[in-house]
């Protein structure tokens, strides 16, 4: 009951922060570097699971993933069916945790000074040893930072999990799930031993991130 939850919740939090990763910094660096038309409309999309409620998102999602769904009715064609899994789970996750990854990663590129991409464009290092070389070191903590802030935020994921894939214990009933179905079913018990795991794994992983980047900013001062 408490361990199915727990490693199903680390599961879609783990691979969801991969994928919010690869997107967040794709799209990071190119609303940091290039102008185009509708790119204020494009960075509101983004951010906007930040502050939408996440049944609406989860909504939204179901709309466009579900089997009759604008791109779930395509999918379903090709045998693949996002709804009530844990797939679904994982889309879930990592919508609402990309508007903080892309925030603290374009934060990161803004910080990045430019002198120093030039003066090795100058000296004729291509774009992509650019961007590996000088730009990726330069922006990693705020990549790091983004990791962590979107793992939590996986991890802590429950109205727009509970609308795309439901509730389905072993399958996709992830902590947060199992916390507030325990608690409504009068399992104090099981609930407060995961409320207990959450609180003390995500206040860990916060302090973690504080503690390092202390550490980083007081040895690059130094």
């Amino acid at each position: 009951m408490i361990l199915n939850p727990m490693l199903l919740s680390l599961k879609i939090a783990s691979i969801a922060t991969i994928f919010s990763l690869i997107l967040g910094v794709y799209l990071a660096r190119i609303m940091t570097k290039k102008d185009f038309l509708g790119k204020n409309a494009v960075e509101v999309l983004i951010t906007l699971p930040m502050v939408l409620p996440p049944s609406v998102t989860g909504y939204i999602l179901l709309i466009l993933f579900g089997r009759r769904g604008i791109i779930g009715s395509w999918l379903y064609t090709m045998g693949i069916s996002l709804v009530f899994s844990w797939t679904g789970a994982v889309l879930a996750a990592a919508i609402v945790s990309l508007p903080l990854m892309y925030q603290s990663v374009k934060a990161a590129f803004i910080n990045v000074d430019s002198i120093y991409e030039k003066a090795a464009k100058t000296l004729g290092a291509s774009d992509r040893r650019i961007f590996w070389t000088i730009t990726v070191p330069l922006v990693w903590p705020g990549v790091i930072s983004g990791i962590v802030l979107a793992f939590a935020r996986s991890l802590g994921e429950f109205g727009a999990t509970l609308m795309i894939a439901g509730n389905i214990p072993g399958k996709t009933q992830t902590m947060p799930l199992a916390i507030y179905f325990a608690s409504d079913s009068g399992d104090a018990y099981t609930a407060n031993i995961l409320v207990g795991i959450m609180t003390v794994f995500s206040f860990m992983l916060i302090y973690s991130l504080n503690h390092w980047l202390k550490k980083k900013n007081s040895h690059n001062v130094g």
